[in-house]
């Protein structure tokens, strides 16, 4: 946990009036620190900020609601992680647009190796409930943490079945972690926070509005090595977290179904447009993100250490092991040439520490 007054003022910039995300980002990148930022308002830098916010909404107010946050937090046992923690996700701090702020309530690991995100259609059907359960029973092989979004149909079904598999089960919210939506899922939700529990870069007191599932969305995609839309109709929600998984560089995927079937339209249609890998068991998963079961994790560790690595490699592989992986953002890291740095990624590649996405960027692999 940050000194109080820094985790206040961080606080009090992410509720700020027509500050978004990216922006947000931007001035923690540009001050260092939110404290210091409110104390250059404070002396009249940030002139084009100050002009906006000082004529439209109080300062002083956004800070006594900041102030207000974090009583309600200690009052409801939620955690506050700021994106200077070193608690912070590292694949969600990889994304533009990630959360300055994180609520938790529960004990979890948000860096844990593999993320795995399980969504679909509110109106899941006998087939969608099978197929998801049968899923998280093989994702137990592979110590994945589930991640979903505790809404109706799939994302229940995932996170009962990851509750009863015992395997880390967390789910992303679309309001303030001082309730639970739908309230039929309080039970449930209580039970995962000795194993998992719940996220949310909203406030208390933040109501599930419509319009806030899909910013929620955007945490499932973010916190998730692989995306896996089980069961959906063609539009909504599951989609939706797709997309955001696609522009994040995540890998998704999607369990076929009959073309009769109004909610597995969705997943044909990613399927059939080369949006999503076909998913038919747990080892499509594995294969296509190079992981290797927990039995075979001591003989994965000794090709580890056999494997010789130059300086540079070593450097760049630490990189990507830290979520950054996209080239403009490892040039950023380092001292090194573009050419020093592609000879490197395209190196690591050959010896099956990473491996090439689309956009320009790479991914840790079960070598890694």
């Amino acid at each position: 946990m940050q000194p109080s007054n820094e985790l206040l003022h961080t606080i009090a910039l992410s509720l700020l009036p027509g500050v978004g995300h990216i922006t947000a980002r931007k001035i923690l990148q540009t001050s260092g620190t939110s404290t210091e930022f409110f104390n250059e308002l404070k002396k009249g830098s940030f002139k084009e900020f100050k002009q906006r916010w000082l004529r439209d909404h109080n300062v002083k107010e956004t800070l006594i609601l900041a102030e207000r946050e974090l009583e309600n937090i200690r009052k409801h046992n939620i955690n506050c992680l700021t994106i200077h923690d070193p608690d912070y996700p590292r694949r969600l701090n990889a994304c533009d647009d990630g959360p300055i702020v994180l609520y938790t309530r529960g004990e979890m690991d948000l860096n844990a190796p593999r993320f795995v995100a399980l969504v679909g259609t509110r109106k899941a059907t006998p087939y969608g409930i099978r197929a998801t359960e049968e899923l998280v029973d093989q994702l137990k092989t592979h110590q994945c943490t589930l991640i979903s979004g505790l809404a109706y149909g799939i994302d229940t079904t995932a996170h009962r079945a990851a509750r009863d598999a015992g395997i880390q089960n967390i789910a992303a919210l679309a309001h303030g972690l001082d309730r639970v939506y739908p309230s039929v899922n309080k039970n449930l939700a209580r039970s995962m926070e000795s194993f998992g529990g719940l996220v949310s870069d909203f406030p208390t007191g933040t109501k599930p509005d419509r319009v806030n599932f899909p910013i929620r969305n955007r945490i499932i995609a973010g916190l998730a090595d692989a995306v896996v839309v089980v069961e959906a109709a063609t539009s909504g929600g599951a989609l939706i977290t797709a997309d955001i998984a696609t522009s994040y560089h995540r890998d998704v995927f999607a369990v076929p179904g009959r073309v009769t079937d109004d909610y597995s339209n969705g997943c044909n249609l990613l399927i059939r447009n080369n949006r999503a890998a076909i998913l038919t068991a747990a080892k499509d998963l594995s294969w296509h993100l190079g992981w290797k079961s927990s039995q075979k994790q001591t003989a994965s560790v000794q090709t580890k250490i056999q494997i010789d690595l130059s300086e540079n490699e070593e450097l760049l592989l630490k990189l990507v092991r830290q979520g950054i992986q996209e080239l403009d953002q490892i040039l950023r890291n380092t001292e090194m040439s573009i050419n020093h740095v592609t000879a490197g990624l395209l190196s690591l590649e050959f010896k099956g520490m990473i491996k090439a996405l689309p956009g320009k960027s790479w991914q840790i692999t079960g070598n890694g």
